[in-house]
Formats: C-alpha cells, sequence, structure tokens
C-alpha cells in the first residue's frame, strides 16, 4: 500500500512536505491521564501564543490560507482544519476528551500548529491520495449517513473511490472516524517548507509517543515533490 501525492498538488504549491506516521497494534480503549494533561496543556499554550493576535493573520495558520488559495479553495468559507482547531480553542478554552488517539492527535497539533489526520488503515479501500477529484469519487460527512461527490478539480484525499478528506485539510468523513476499536492507524502531517522544523519535531514526538508509550509498532517517513510515493 502507498501514500501517493499527485505531482499537480506540487505545481500549485512547490513547498508542500507531507510527514507520515504509520502505527499498528493500538489498543485505543485505554484511555491515560497524562495524555488528557498534554491535550489541557496545549490548549493552555495556544491560548498564550495567539493572546492579541488574529488567528487568521498569524505566521502558522496563513501558510494554509495561502496554500487554500493556491488550490482554488477559498479559506474564508472553508477553513483549513488546524484554523478551526486554533480558533474554537483560543473562543473556549476547552476540548472534549474523544479517545487516546483523537485526543493525543490534538495535543500535538495544538503544540505545533500543524493540521494532521488520523485514518483507519483497516477501512482503506486501495492506495491513500491526495489529488483532484474527478467528481466521481463518494464522500460521508462526519456524523451523516448521505454520500456526497466533491466537485471536479477538487483537493482531496482518497483511498478507492472513498473520500476521507474533502478540500485537503478542511473536512474529514465518517469512514475515517478513529473508535475505540481503531488499532492500526495511517497519520498525515501537512506542512510546507516554511514549517518543516515544526513538523519533524511533531513527527518525532507523535511516533515516539505512539511506539515507547502507546506500544505500537511504527514507521514514519515524508513525501515532497521530488518524492511523491511513500510505501507503508
Amino acid at each position: 500500500m502507498k501514500f501517493i501525492v499527485s505531482k499537480e498538488i506540487f505545481d500549485d504549491i512547490p513547498s508542500a512536505l507531507f510527514g507520515v506516521i504509520i502505527a499498528r497494534g493500538i489498543d485505543n480503549h485505554k484511555s491515560y491521564d497524562w495524555i488528557k494533561d498534554m491535550l489541557d496543556e496545549s490548549i493552555k499554550e495556544c491560548k498564550k501564543f495567539y493572546e492579541g493576535k488574529v488567528v487568521k493573520e498569524s505566521a502558522p495558520i496563513t501558510y494554509y490560507r495561502d496554500a487554500f488559495r493556491a488550490l482554488g479553495i477559498n479559506p474564508n468559507k472553508f477553513m483549513c482544519s488546524i484554523e478551526a482547531l486554533v480558533t474554537r480553542t483560543v473562543k473556549k478554552g476547552e476540548m472534549p476528551n474523544i479517545n487516546t488517539l483523537v485526543d493525543l492527535g490534538n495535543a500535538l497539533s495544538l503544540k505545533y500548529n500543524i493540521p494532521l489526520g488520523i485514518h483507519d488503515i483497516d477501512h482503506f479501500s486501495g492506495d491513500m491520495e491526495i489529488k483532484k477529484a474527478t467528481g466521481n469519487e463518494g464522500f460521508i460527512p462526519f456524523g451523516g449517513e448521505t454520500v456526497e461527490h466533491p466537485d471536479k478539480g477538487e483537493v482531496i484525499y482518497v483511498s478507492g473511490t472513498d473520500v476521507k478528506t474533502r478540500r485537503w485539510t478542511w473536512r474529514q468523513g465518517e469512514n475515517s472516524k478513529i473508535t475505540e476499536d481503531t488499532t492500526n492507524v495511517f497519520i498525515p502531517l501537512d506542512a510546507f517548507l516554511e514549517n518543516k522544523d515544526d513538523m519533524l519535531k511533531l513527527q518525532g514526538e507523535f511516533a515516539d509517543i505512539l511506539k515507547n508509550k502507546l506500544g505500537a509498532i511504527v514507521s514514519i517517513g515524508i513525501v515532497d515533490k521530488d518524492n511523491n510515493e511513500f510505501e507503508f
């Protein structure tokens, strides 16, 4: 199985960079107080970092807004997941605990200001790709049942014809939902050359926790314009 980023994506955003984490054998039924503490700390630091700032005008977020525009996505109408997460955190100052993997992902995404997805590998129907939609792929919104079809040319995360995320990092679907029964995951970290150092720190910390604290079998990789595939 491969993770493939279409070369036409790099034509639009040449500085795009994707960290990859594959983790297998996770027991997501368990909960850990230290993960809840991590999330609380990330929320606290996020509020502190953005105090007195306009989220959408701040450097960690502007990278994604600029990339959305380059991909033909209106960032005011379709907010990148990290902007949505930060905005909600700054306004509410709290976040519900979902499960171990989701809470850990949220904590680290907030800590490094980088969007990430967590997808159940056992629900894949082919290679995972980032590419422009043909219009024939299907997407079920989170919590929904009705199948939507992305617009032709829309940037999607897709496995086979099953769309996992619409408009790049805008909205993850029902078929990627992480539950307590999830054991094997594909985690993409969406970044750029401009925030590569933070992406590498995020990748390293996430992989270390998954391996040494959660007992997963872990592999990592990077996809960029010069190497647009990662096999796992």
